[in-house]
């Protein structure tokens, strides 16, 4: 098959990564996609940096196998545990990965003050280290642990995530920060949430605009930019009418 009418790959834990999804339907409507949601092991920001590599390795084969000309890793667990390793063990096929939107959030703070609100494996991997490094000097970064919020999106509890955010989020808003980085792409699913608690003055980022203007960058790099009507597949490890049910709720479409 031409390389421009392959599909592009994207994977996640569990439904996080639709918010990724739903940016590159609008950016790349043209694009044939699959979506793989790894629901069995969900969420991958419980699980181990070594575990989560393995696991990562395991559904881009899948995906490459496929016939997937681009991987989006579309997880921030995963990008941080294995977003390297997976270059260098596909060297053939592109990755673009979560990267901490640290970057924007250091570029557009009026205060010096930013939150982080990620995973504990997003903390603890190199790639968070290293943006970290290089994109926050004179800036103040309010780091704290989502705990168990991807799961709570998993599983539909959407309203129940505020009595956590309230705890999670109070630390941030003493310290006086004016920007927030939703640092797992489960995260968007809780703006709602988030909005009620930090009010309507705080900066959200998202990166989901980003990381699609990336693919596309990308796929035209390589001449591989697909014309036509796109399509998208879905395959979970998980229930497939559990799937789709939360796909209609969190989107509105499947």
């Amino acid at each position: 098959m031409e390389l421009a009418q392959r599909p592009i790959g994207v994977f996640d834990s569990g439904v996080g990564g639709l918010s990724i999804l739903r940016e590159i339907h609008v950016q790349l409507p043209d694009e044939d996609v699959l979506y793989v949601a790894d629901q069995e092991w969900a969420p991958y920001g419980s699980k181990t940096l070594d575990a989560v590599q393995r696991r990562s390795v395991a559904v881009a084969a899948e995906l490459i196998g496929r016939g997937a000309k681009l991987v989006v890793v579309a997880c921030n667990s995963a990008s941080a545990a294995a977003l390297h390793h997976l270059r260098n063990v596909f060297p053939d096929t592109p990755f673009v990965g979560m990267e901490p939107a640290l970057k924007p959030a250091a570029a557009h703070t009026d205060k010096g003050v930013i939150g982080v609100l990620a995973t504990e494996t997003t903390f603890q991997g190199e790639l968070y280290a290293s943006v970290l490094d290089r994109h926050t000097a004179g800036v103040d970064v309010i780091e704290v642990a989502g705990a168990r919020l991807a799961m709570l999106v998993e599983t539909g509890e959407l309203a129940e995530a505020k009595a956590d955010l309230e705890g999670l989020l109070r630390p941030m808003l003493d310290a006086g920060i004016d920007t927030l980085v939703l640092g797992c792409t489960h995260y968007p699913f809780l703006e709602d949430q988030i909005r009620d608690v930090v009010g309507p003055d705080i900066r959200l980022v998202d990166p989901a605009q980003a990381v699609s203007r990336q693919v596309r960058r990308v796929l035209a790099e390589r001449g591989a930019l697909r014309h036509g009507h796109g399509s998208t597949s879905y395959l979970t490890s998980g229930d497939p009418g559990r799937f789709e049910a939360q796909a209609m709720e969190l989107i509105g479409y499947t």
